[in-house]
């Protein structure tokens, strides 16, 4: 199933985004470290490489995150020219401090302390919804300005804030990209909240993170829901939270309820009781690439979300 979530606030919010990006010196793109390409919006990449701006990638959540995966990501962006990688987690008052520092490093011609008339370093903050943006902001500034959601697309306007006289940062609503061309980045976004409940089937979801458990995290599976990976596929996983849960439907003979296990599932990997899963890794991600035949689906845009 192809999955697509294009909210009609995010039109309007890129073309400001577009208009903004023209007065910044560097853009903070906020990633999901445990799938860092899938939640990388390509609407942003192409933005910001017209307006040749340097790119602050940072790998949120990434206590969450495989730890050895993560370094690998950081290595491959390392090669990018213009881009700087760094795992943080936005909870964290300590990662979070590093970015204005590490912003600076991108735009050298900003960070001229003894001339007054250097203008003050521009910072912009991008990324899809649902991966810290708002948890970033809020640290930065130490007081609560943005709004913190479980549900993606929480944020749905620009708001600018100066954090010192030589910083400003602006914070932009998450946006989406109108045609996610493969399915299984549609897949690891929406199992990791990046996408809203409404463009999903949340038991098909499920089936696609237990098949990347078992091929991967087999022991994660096996600590958690006390059962035998060896012995199963991904929709047998499912089937089996449900009975270890006790995830039956009322009146209907003992029928397994498996949606409501597929959130028992997702929900272990998005708070992170599973233990620390990365849904791709550098290699996973160009094999996907070099085997995947893209699929451009048109959207339909759901006004006043």
């Amino acid at each position: 199933m192809p999955i697509q979530w294009f909210p009609g606030h995010m039109t309007s919010a890129r073309k400001k985004a577009a208009e903004t990006m023209a007065r910044t010196d560097v853009v903070i793109e906020v990633l999901d470290a445990r799938l860092p390409e899938a939640s990388s919006n390509p609407m942003i990449r192409e933005l910001r490489e017209f307006r040749q701006r340097p790119c602050l990638k940072l790998l949120n959540k990434a206590d969450l995150a495989d730890p050895l995966v993560t370094q690998a990501w950081l290595d491959h962006y390392a090669k990018q020219p213009g881009v700087k990688a760094v795992a943080i987690s936005c909870k964290k008052p300590g990662d979070a401090a590093r970015v204005p520092s590490l912003c600076q490093q991108l735009a050298p011609h900003r960070n001229d302390n003894a001339n007054d008339n250097t203008k003050p370093l521009r910072m912009m903050i991008m990324g899809i919804p649902n991966v810290g943006k708002s948890t970033l902001m809020n640290a930065l500034l130490k007081r609560r300005i943005a709004a913190v959601g479980d549900e993606p697309a929480v944020t749905k306007s620009q708001q600018s804030f100066d954090l010192s006289p030589r910083l400003t940062i602006i914070d932009t609503p998450g946006l989406m990209w109108p045609k996610i061309a493969h399915d299984s980045d549609g897949f690891m976004l929406a199992a990791s909240h990046a996408i809203g409940r409404n463009a999903v089937i949340d038991e098909e979801v499920a089936t696609f993170l237990a098949g990347i458990l078992l091929a991967r995290y087999p022991a994660l599976l096996a600590a958690r829901y006390k059962l035998d990976p060896a012995a199963m596929d991904a929709v047998s996983v499912v089937e089996t939270v449900a009975r270890k849960r006790g995830c039956i439907h009322k009146g209907r003979g003992g029928e397994l309820d498996l949606e409501k296990a597929a959130m028992i599932l997702l929900t272990d990997y998005r708070s992170g009781a599973l233990g620390r899963v990365s849904l791709e890794t550098p290699e996973t991600r160009a094999t996907m690439l070099a085997t995947s035949i893209p699929v451009a689906i048109e959207v339909e845009t759901e006004e006043g979300e």
